[in-house]
């Protein structure tokens, strides 16, 4: 196993243990409306530069959660393998998905509003498992390792648990390739809007 993919289970299953001694942790997972970045094409006269901002398909997600209630705030850290998907159009005739594959580390602080309701937010450490187009040989991204942001708002209802929430990636990432002399560039950041459900493994229905 990569050694960073340990590192990165280690510190989340560390969290999730000192959760789970506090109050909650289960298993999520769920569907998504994503877009994978922006393809740009750099002409051989370098004075054009052609911007394809691709097509949103559908991903999905699956992982574990924990919980740590402090009064009316809570911690929620989640360790998540997400897949998605765009489409693009390359040189005007030919389309093709960009698949990316990546586990996400959401640490998210949300605040209970009325009832079940809550709303939530924070940062999301991404590790990159792999990226490709389809039929096109293209490099792996700049970074394996960056971070988005996750915004939310979710309901409760005893051991269930749904939440809708937008993802935006943060740093640019990029994989290239080269064809009839021109260069390309695909942005792997991420936009998300995302759909969870949730099942408690700790508590009691209410």
């Amino acid at each position: 196993m990569n050694k960073r993919i340990a590192l990165f289970s280690i510190v989340f299953l560390s969290t999730l243990c000192f959760v789970n001694a506090q109050n909650d942790f289960g298993i999520k997972g769920g569907l998504s409306y994503n877009s994978n970045g922006d393809l740009k094409e750099f002409t051989s006269e370098v004075t054009e530069i052609y911007k394809n901002e691709g097509k949103g398909k559908s991903g999905y997600n699956i992982g574990l959660y924990g919980k740590l209630d402090l009064g009316p705030i809570f911690l929620r850290p989640e360790l998540v393998y997400t897949k998605t998907t765009s489409e693009y159009e390359l040189n005007s005739t030919t389309v093709s998905d960009y698949n990316v594959a990546k586990l996400d580390m959401p640490v998210l602080v949300g605040i209970k509003l009325i009832g079940p309701l809550n709303i939530f937010a924070g940062p999301a450490f991404q590790y990159y498992l792999d990226n490709d187009l389809d039929g096109i040989n293209i490099s792996d991204v700049e970074n394996d390792f960056t971070v988005g942001l996750n915004i939310g708002a979710s309901i409760e209802l005893g051991r269930l648990g749904i939440d809708v929430r937008y993802e935006r990636g943060l740093n640019e990432n990029e994989s290239t390739w080269s064809n009839l002399g021109n260069t390309f560039t695909l942005d792997s950041r991420q936009e998300q809007i995302i759909f969870n459900l949730s099942y408690s493994l700790s508590k009691s229905n209410k």
